[in-house]
């Protein structure tokens, strides 16, 4: 039942006036009227006498008049346990996945660092390649993903999140280490690469096509599944991979791995926040792209 007709038939029984109940209700008699007309209409009865001076309930009236003030009253009641649910502290769970870049880096640590101001909500992260994350968020599995390729999928929305520099890495002692290299110098060595799914290797395939090549012209020695063990290779000195900057930070930082450029090649990929089309935001996912946009690189 509409509560809109039930305040105005509520408010014209009150004040026992059309003219009065609208000024109470900010709205013009003609809105009160067509309320109470619709009501009436729709229940089948009469339920005001507009015969006298003063406008009076009748019989009909008066019984739905002692229901409607429960029914107002529980309307009241609900809409302020909501507002209180949006003012207090986020509890309940949190599900998230990213792919392997930035679910293996700066994600993690940021959900840290939100669940620590939030200490009544619970966070569950699942890291896995792009293409798995995709889907589960298009499942509603997840709420959010993050992942480092905007795939095409009618169930999911993309937007951009923060920004990530894909590199070449190699072992420090490599040829290439330091260095701008040719597309041609870098198919004289054993590449590593991740598997089919993963975004770094997308941002790749895109790069090498801008550049009229393509990945099988090069030497793809090994595919590594994801991120974490084509970083493991290189450490131990079996080729050079394409690879998140934000992953081997602590390696450059310690002189475990070293970079080189591509001439040509220009692989800075955007980070995306993946969801699910038409699905509800809660508040907990609301407050942590908030809190992440204003703790992420631009």
């Amino acid at each position: 039942m509409d509560t809109r007709q039930l305040a105005a038939f509520c408010a014209v029984v009150e004040r026992k006036s059309f003219s009065q109940a609208a000024e109470r209700l900010g709205v013009t008699q003609p809105a009160v009227s067509l309320q109470i007309r619709s009501l009436e209409q729709r229940l089948g009865r009469q339920l005001l006498d507009r015969s006298g001076r003063r406008v009076e309930p009748t019989e009909a009236g008066l019984r739905l008049y002692a229901s409607a003030q429960r029914l107002l009253a529980l309307e009241e009641s609900l809409l302020e346990e909501l507002a209180e649910d949006e003012e207090g502290a986020l509890s309940g769970t949190l599900e998230l996945g990213a792919s392997t870049g930035p679910g293996g880096t700066v994600v993690p640590l940021l959900l840290c660092e939100f669940q620590e101001e939030h200490p009544e909500l619970r966070v569950r992260l699942t890291v896995s390649d792009t293409q798995t994350v995709v889907d589960r968020v298009a499942d509603r599995e997840l709420e959010l993903g993050i992942v480092g390729a905007g795939r095409r999928h009618r169930g999911v929305a993309f937007e951009p999140f923060f920004r990530d520099e894909v590199v070449l890495a190699c072992p420090p002692e490599h040829p290439f280490a330091g260095r701008t290299i040719s597309l041609d110098q870098l198919k004289t060595q054993p590449l590593i690469v991740m598997q089919e799914g993963a975004g770094v290797r997308q941002v790749i395939e895109d790069e090498l096509r801008k550049a009229g090549t393509r990945l099988r012209d090069l030497d793809v020695r090994l595919e590594l599944g994801l991120q974490e063990s084509a970083r493991s290779a290189v450490l131990a000195g079996h080729g050079v991979t394409f690879i998140s900057r934000l992953a081997i930070e602590s390696d450059l930082a310690a002189g475990r791995v070293a970079t080189a450029r591509v001439r040509g090649l220009d692989p800075v990929r955007e980070i995306f926040l993946a969801r699910a089309v038409g699905r509800s935001e809660t508040r907990a996912a609301r407050a942590f792209v908030v809190y992440a946009r204003e703790h992420l690189p631009a």
